[in-house]
């Protein structure tokens, strides 16, 4: 293993390893190269067996281990092949007693070029499709039900954290639903442009030492291993561009935002109990100490976690930005950072996802009265009166009532009998779409 050895006098030593699933998915391309040189006639059966048998070895997590050079390394990933290269040579060559080279055998008709970013590829499409597209489906589906339960809930709505026009907690979860499963669409969408494998390009795209049978057979082989469905790229766009992981990455930004989003306003509204707002209460909440000092007290943990989750998630993506612009000509040269970067984000929201629409969303508890009762008392329902009396005329009657004045005071004081006002007030038609209050 002398690359291996003498590779972290050069590179970095941050103890910053490649993710397993990027492991995983090296080892895959590993053994679809293998099984795919050896149809082709261009390994012996023995030496082949024995690489696929070591791969997919590695894909078990069984060498994990030996994989020890940082993700902060040379641009290509070179580094992170002749490990998995010297790897799987080592164990094959155990298993065949055949000497097994990490170039000639293991790495033939391949290069660093394509075979890692074929990897973080197909690391990327196979954790999306097994973790995240499914907790993106449970949160939508979570709390779309929970939209639906609170569609009667009338509490005030608001804007510039003022008090505006009501809402009910069921549009408010609406509006989540809706955007999660837009965001799911954005992820399906960049794992379509993920899917394609740049494998045969070799060096620099043109396939030179490769046999011309080789990209569309390692392609098949994968896909028979995985059933990802993965599509040959252009070898040339592959190598030198990340634009489709960058796509990804920018979903899962996407993602982060939206979540970070509703996180904060359910921490919101769980802020209090008797200071603050106190609309919903969180029970899963109480099951740990909120603080060292203060007996009794609970805080929103889960919602915060989130919270920093999506921080980070924006963060990764910022890197990923910026190294899917490093390198020249043929190659990109940030593949090792785009690939643990991205393969993290995904690890990241699969887990926020699901603990944030299980913990958070279905165990709130709504406070439906105290809702109300905000609703009621806010000083933008004069906004109904502004078709009638005009605009300036009902911005004089809501300064009174930010004076302590009730908005059935105001409405008598213009002459209205109290079942007009019951009607006005009508907080239930206030939230439809299209409604007049007054007709």
């Amino acid at each position: 293993m002398k690359y291996t050895e003498h590779a972290p006098k050069l590179f970095m030593n941050t103890g910053t390893r490649f993710p397993r699933k990027i492991i995983w998915g090296i080892g895959a391309v590993k053994w679809a190269c293998a099984k795919a040189n050896v149809s082709l006639g261009l390994l012996d059966r023995e030496r082949g067996d024995s690489i696929m048998k070591a791969s997919m070895e590695l894909m078990e997590g069984k060498h994990d281990d030996k994989i020890v050079l940082d993700v902060f390394q040379t641009g290509s990933g070179t580094g992170l092949n002749m490990n998995v290269n010297e790897v799987i040579a080592e164990v094959a060559s155990f298993y065949s007693g055949l000497k097994v080279h990490p170039n000639d055998h293991v790495n033939l008709g391949q290069s660093s070029n394509d075979v890692v970013p074929t990897s973080i590829r197909v690391a990327s499409v196979s954790l999306a499709e097994e973790s995240l597209i499914p907790s993106l489906e449970h949160a939508v589906s979570v709390i779309s039900s929970k939209s639906k339960e609170y569609a009667d809930y009338v509490k005030a709505g608001r804007t510039h954290l003022r008090d505006a026009l009501p809402v009910t907690f069921g549009q408010e979860l609406g509006a989540y639903a809706d955007a999660l499963t837009h965001d799911e669409y954005l992820v399906k969408s960049a794992l379509d442009y993920v899917k394609e494998l740049p494998i045969g390009g070799t060096a620099t795209g043109t396939g030179l030492n490769t046999h011309p049978d080789f990209q569309s057979k390692v392609i098949s082989e994968l896909n028979s291993l995985t059933g990802l469905g993965f599509k040959p790229a252009n070898t040339f766009r592959g190598l030198r561009l990340l634009t489709d992981m960058l796509s990804m990455s920018s979903s899962m930004r996407t993602i982060a935002i939206d979540l970070y989003r509703m996180a904060q306003d359910f921490r919101l509204m769980f802020s209090g109990p008797f200071t603050s707002i106190g609309e919903i209460d969180i029970p899963s909440q109480e099951e740990i100490a909120g603080s060292s000092i203060m007996p009794g007290k609970t805080n929103p943990v889960t919602a915060e976690a989130t919270m920093l989750i999506s921080a980070q998630v924006v963060g990764l993506d910022h890197a990923v930005q910026f190294a899917s612009m490093l390198g020249e000509f043929e190659l990109a040269m940030g593949v090792p950072l785009v690939g643990y970067d991205v393969v993290t984000e995904i690890s990241l929201l699969s887990e926020a996802l699901g603990k944030f629409s299980d913990l958070v969303v279905n165990g709130s508890v709504p406070n439906k009265e105290k809702m109300l009762r905000y609703a009621e008392s806010s000083p933008s329902l004069i906004t109904v009166l502004s078709p009638i009396i005009g605009y300036d005329k009902a911005a004089e009657i809501g300064k009174k009532l930010n004076k302590g004045m009730s908005i059935r005071e105001a409405l008598r004081g213009l002459g209205y009998k109290d079942e007009e006002i019951d009607k006005i007030l009508d907080l239930k038609k206030l939230v439809k779409p299209g409604t007049n209050p007054l007709s």
